[in-house]
């Protein structure tokens, strides 16, 4: 594979506006797709952008920290690329980085030529088989598969796109203005009714890969929470 002309999908979170803007604009500019966030609690209301190759990502952010961030999507995005890039250059900090998830830690000012050796590194395995889980979710062919039988269900797209934020989302949680985000809802009139229609289809396409466990549960008085392991390909 010529790792030179590999387009990925970035996204980059970093708090600094003009460090953010202009590495989308740079990385942007050599073909790839680029968005970018100022905090970890933005990554979730991007899944409707589609899964994420790679991330990029600053420690010292707002909220949730870079550690905590790239911790959780390795979690749930097992082969997902995830750069550091960060001012901290302590050898402990470098240590808990990778320890977290990292593939690669670059501390600022890192050189563009730098970042994009290291981009072009990880393209080397972004996308190995995926690793075995209960149940797979392939947003770009709209499918959830179930690992290790033919079983797929098919999903349409506003589905697969909050499943998605779902599984990146801290603790699997989404808030009911989230959801009806993604949904394609007016944030200024919508219902917990109106959410709970399409809430309940998805549970009946999660519902055979989860036998009797519950697959998205409700919290009172603040939205939900994905109930069943389920990794992204």
């Amino acid at each position: 594979m010529d790792t030179a002309h590999v387009r990925l999908n970035i996204l980059i979170v970093e708090d600094n506006d003009d460090l953010r803007e202009s590495l989308v604009d740079a990385l942007g500019g050599q073909g790839h797709r680029v968005q970018g966030v100022d905090c970890a609690e933005a990554v979730a209301e991007q899944a409707s952008q589609g899964v994420w190759d790679l991330f990029i990502i600053d420690l010292n952010l707002p909220g949730e920290d870079g550690l905590s961030l790239a911790a959780r999507l390795r979690q749930v995005q097992p082969e997902v690329g995830i750069i550091m890039l960060t001012a901290r250059t302590r050898s402990q900090d470098r240590s808990a980085g990778y320890a977290q998830g990292a593939d690669i830690y670059l501390t600022k000012p890192a050189s563009l030529a730098e970042l994009n050796a290291a981009i072009r590194s990880l393209a080397r395995r972004l996308k190995p088989p995926a690793a075995e889980a209960g149940l797979l979710l392939d947003p770009q062919r709209l499918l959830l598969i179930e690992s290790g039988t033919p079983n797929t269900t098919r999903l349409n797209a506003k589905e697969a796109a909050l499943l998605v934020a779902f599984a990146q989302a801290a603790q699997h949680r989404l808030e009911y203005w989230q959801v009806a985000e993604i949904l394609g809802m007016d944030l200024d009139t919508f219902t917990k009714p109106a959410l709970e229609l399409p809430i309940s289809r998805l549970r009946k396409k999660l519902t055979p890969s989860a036998a009797d466990a519950p697959t998205i549960k409700a919290i009172r008085n603040w939205g939900y929470q994905l109930c069943v392991e389920m990794r992204l390909v």
